[in-house]
């Protein structure tokens, strides 16, 4: 390895411009894939393409036509009458009419049109008034064919809506001061195309309206939109608050750039590798930047802060840097392997954009290390020397104590004379920190990503306060495949059914019973050669059979079993079948009761609608049919309608399948949870007629696969991460007790870290979770540039009680200058509009300055309780002449 380093090191302070232009060529052809760069932020794609879950959600969106939705609401919160008065519903006729032009020929196959799909909307124009026609005769009419010119024509529009429960509280608000208007895309992507061609329609518009557009869809492709927009604005302040950071403390224009070009650097080649390797950009992959900036700076900050202390003009900048990079070669390179150890086993988690975040971050921070070990000496090399007249710790006042210098004396001093109080306290915000931890609440929503102020989480907002559900999800129920073969006890119950059925058909047909007998005695001695079809189309194909092979009499008595055989046959479809209907009328009406759900719409209030009105159209008739013939009825009438496909929507055309849809009152995970959960236990307390299976379906459920995935993959991503720095350190140290020592800090900060995330109740969603990865990064490295230069001073010093001054000078300096830069420099990202981007800036503030914190304090006062245990076995070698660049006069005695 020392071989290794002198050859790197030498060829850059040697072959500086040559090291520098082969660094630059390396990232231009980096560069030049990023005009390839795709964008995906679908939730989907969080999940393997073969995951259960993900695979059923496609499947039931193409067996029921389900389509991701787009939800603009009106609101007037002025006019007595809400929305219901003429100047509204207008506005709200126009904007549907708007809604339908909203499409676009699609890129990737001009013959078809991507955007809204104009017949599957729901707005007040587009859907229809179901109404008494007379006795059993039912009427189907547009609801608002025109806009109404006169208060009473909006009054009759009002009543119309709710007087249908599949509208109201759905279409319009209970309140009547709110309607929503449901746009169905083609295509999630075109969601944010959609909600910006509706903000330039509503700004036509004016009147006392409000406009709101919302809907998992819009946030999730808005969040693809403006993540880089945001990016765009945060990392520049945050760049140039690290800029003028490093400028303070060294005092160097053109060596306080050097950082800021490593950090460029390394992002541009890590991320041309990976859009050239082909992976999409994600909103995981969208933060690799932040994750690599941070620590190519620290790197590069660590070997300016022993260059700034170390040089003198005596000494010259080649030699300085020599020795630099010689003391810091091992201890960047260990932290940089665990670093990136730390996040390669990302690739452990199930979920594709964390596991490619993880590899390439963990050799984005390879390129860092490489470029910190070539360019910065080669950088240094090339300057003018001008630049170091007046550089360096030597070129200050010899008697001058920085007020740096004087806070790591008191942190020295309290961490060596006060070290078992001070790890008691430790213990004690430990305690506090685990039980803040069992206080965690896992959960996600991406339309809490915006800041409360964004027109999406507002509109979110105020579509809550007047409708109790906006997000779908849907319950997809299956029954057991009507092709099974009976088994031999339900043939009895058969062949019981049709004898009596034969008995009542004596009087017109004398054969009849023997007829019947005959008949199921052949059906039952079949050839088994049929056995694979099912038993009922096996029998009403020999009635059919015998029909045609019978005189007149014989036509009419087989024709009447066929009609019999094909009876059963429907009775076997779940979803005609009253009983199974009502069962989930109980079910919708179970969850609306409990307020987990504020709306659901089902194949029973469709069927319990049309008999309504079928009946008398009275309320005590909005029920389903006590008989099979009735709901096929009511299914039979609703495709008379001008929107018969909708039926298609709640229920298979075989009938053996239904879709009910549960609008959430929020995105939350954790309501979808709730959800999932209370149906599970009502099928299991309350098991239903007949035999169905169960399965959700919907963005608002994938989002819940995907944390529950997320959360097992990053608990053994962590813990393998863990282990594998562990080890690592270990390794690098050849010491078991080094090894723990560097978890020390580690640990502490990810326990303070989420303790203090459950104390405040924030949520436990996926920035917060990657974040847990930065922590093994970030708090190992100190703690191995901690333990390394300890190690190293002790060699030469020979007892703790001298290592430790020397401890708080150039090395405490660096880790504190790294400190100061991460923790402030990435404040500046809490101006993005983007949570993840303000939760990623305030953990990694408070992250950077816990493990530096832990490192200069917790890590001392360790070694302090049991110095002589930990450095048996060292080498001691004599001990050199200290020097005030590398010593701060740090109080060990009382």
């Amino acid at each position: 390895m020392n071989q290794i380093k002198e050859k790197l090191i030498s060829f850059a302070t040697r072959w500086s411009w040559s090291t520098i232009i082969m660094f630059i060529v390396l990232t231009f052809l980096a560069g030049s894939f990023f005009p390839q760069v795709i964008i995906d932020t679908d939730p989907e794609h969080m999940l393997p393409a073969d995951e259960p879950s993900r695979v059923f959600h496609n499947e039931a969106k193409k067996e029921f036509a389900l389509s991701e939705i787009v939800v603009l609401g009106v609101i007037n919160e002025n006019n007595p009458s809400g929305v219901f008065n003429p100047d509204t519903l207008k506005r709200v006729y126009e904007l549907a009419d708007f809604a339908k032009t909203l499409r676009w020929h699609s890129p990737d196959d001009p013959s078809r049109m991507d955007g809204v799909i104009e017949v599957d909307m729901v707005a007040p124009s587009m859907v229809e008034h179901i109404s008494q026609d007379g006795p059993g005769a039912i009427s189907f009419d547009w609801l608002m064919p025109r806009p109404p010119q006169t208060m009473a024509q909006a009054d009759a529009i009002r009543e119309k809506i709710f007087s249908n429960p599949m509208l109201a509280g759905h279409l319009a608000s209970e309140d009547g001061r709110a309607i929503c208007l449901y746009l169905p895309l083609t295509d999630k992507y075109q969601s944010y195309r959609v909600y910006t061609a509706l903000q330039e329609k509503i700004r036509e518009l004016g009147g006392d309206d409000e406009y709101h557009i919302t809907g998992l869809p819009v946030a999730q492709d808005a969040i693809g939109i403006e993540m880089f927009s945001e990016m765009s604005l945060a990392s520049p302040l945050a760049m140039g608050t690290i800029f003028l950071l490093l400028f303070m403390f060294f005092r160097s224009l053109s060596l306080t750039f050097l950082p800021m070009i490593i950090a460029t650097l390394s992002v541009v080649i890590t991320m041309g590798a990976m859009i050239g390797c082909g992976y999409e950009v994600h909103i995981m992959s969208s933060m690799i930047p932040v994750f690599l900036m941070s620590i190519a700076v620290v790197d590069s900050i660590h070997i300016l802060s022993e260059f700034f202390d170390h040089y003198s003009v005596e000494k010259g900048r080649k030699n300085t840097i020599t020795e630099v990079m010689s003391t810091l070669f091992m201890p960047m390179l260990y932290t940089s392997l665990t670093s990136a150890a730390g996040f390669i086993s990302l690739a452990l988690t199930p979920i594709p954009p964390v596991q490619i975040f993880g590899v390439f971050v963990g050799l984005g921070i390879m390129v860092a290390w490489l470029l910190t070990i070539m360019f910065v000496p080669a950088y240094i090399m090339v300057l003018p020397a001008r630049i170091f007249s007046n550089f360096g710790f030597s070129k200050r006042d010899p008697g001058e104590i920085s007020f740096m210098a004087k806070i790591l004396q008191k942190i020295g001093g309290v961490s060596y004379r006060h070290a078992k109080p001070l790890l008691a306290v430790f213990m004690v915000l430990i305690v506090v920190s685990v039980w803040g931890i069992s206080r965690i609440q896992i959960n996600d929503n991406p339309v809490k990503w915006f800041a409360p102020s964004h027109p999406i989480r507002l509109a979110d907002t105020a579509l809550k306060e007047h409708f109790k559900g906006t997000y779908p999800a849907y319950l997809i129920l299956e029954g057991e495949d009507e092709g099974a073969l009976f088994p031999e006890s339900e043939k009895r119950g058969l062949a019981e059914r049709f004898m009596s059925f034969s008995d009542k058909l004596s009087s017109e047909f004398p054969s009849a019973h023997v007829a019947a007998e005959q008949f199921m005695m052949e059906l039952m001695e079949s050839p088994q050669s049929g056995a694979e079809r099912p038993f009922l189309e096996r029998a009403v194909e020999l009635a059919e059979a015998k029909a045609r092979n019978s005189g007149d009499e014989g036509f009419y008595l087989y024709d009447e079993f066929a009609g019999f055989f094909n009876l059963e046959k429907e009775a076997l479809k779940p979803f005609k079948n009253p009983e199974m209907l009502n069962y989930l009328g109980g079910l919708q009406k179970a969850l609306e009761e409990a307020g987990l759900v504020g709306k659901s719409i089902g194949p029973t209030d469709l069927v319990s609608k049309i008999h309504k009105e079928l009946t008398d159209g009275k309320e005590a008739n909005y029920r389903v049919p006590e008989t099979l013939q009735g709901v096929g009825e009511s299914y039979m009438q609703f495709q008379q309608s001008h929107r018969p496909h909708d039926l298609w929507h709640y229920v298979t055309p075989d009938y053996n399948g239904a879709c009910v849809v549960f609008m959430l009152s929020s995105g939350d995970n954790k309501v979808m949870e709730a959800v999932t959960g209370f149906v599970s236990d009502y099928f299991a307390r309350n098991p239903p007629p007949v035999e169905i299976s169960h399965n959700w379906a919907g963005l608002t459920y994938i989002n819940v696969a995907w944390q529950n995935q997320m959360v097992e993959g990053m608990l053994r991503s962590f813990v393998g991460s863990f282990g594998i720095v562990l080890v690592m350190a270990v390794f690098l140290f050849r010491s078991i007790k080094w090894g723990v020592l560097c978890m020390v800090p580690l640990t502490i900060t990810i326990i303070f870290i989420y303790g203090f995330i459950g104390l405040i109740g924030k949520d436990y969603d996926m920035p917060v979770a990657v974040l847990g990865v930065l922590t093994l990064g970030m708090s190992v490295d100190f703690a191995i540039h901690f333990v390394e230069r300890s190690r190293k001073i002790y060699a030469e010093a020979g007892s703790w009680e001298e290592t430790l001054p020397r401890m708080y000078g150039a090395p405490a300096r660096a880790i504190t200058r790294n400190v100061l830069v991460i923790s402030i420099g990435f404040l500046p990202m809490l101006v993005s509009s983007l949570i993840p981007y303000r939760t990623t800036s305030l953990l990694l503030s408070s992250i950077m300055m816990l493990s530096g914190v832990l490192t200069l304090v917790a890590m001392p006062a360790v070694i302090t309780l049991a110095p002589r245990w930990f450095f048996a076995g060292d080498k001691v070698s004599a001990p050199e002449e200290e020097t005030t660049a590398t010593t701060v006069p740090v109080e060990i005695h009382r």
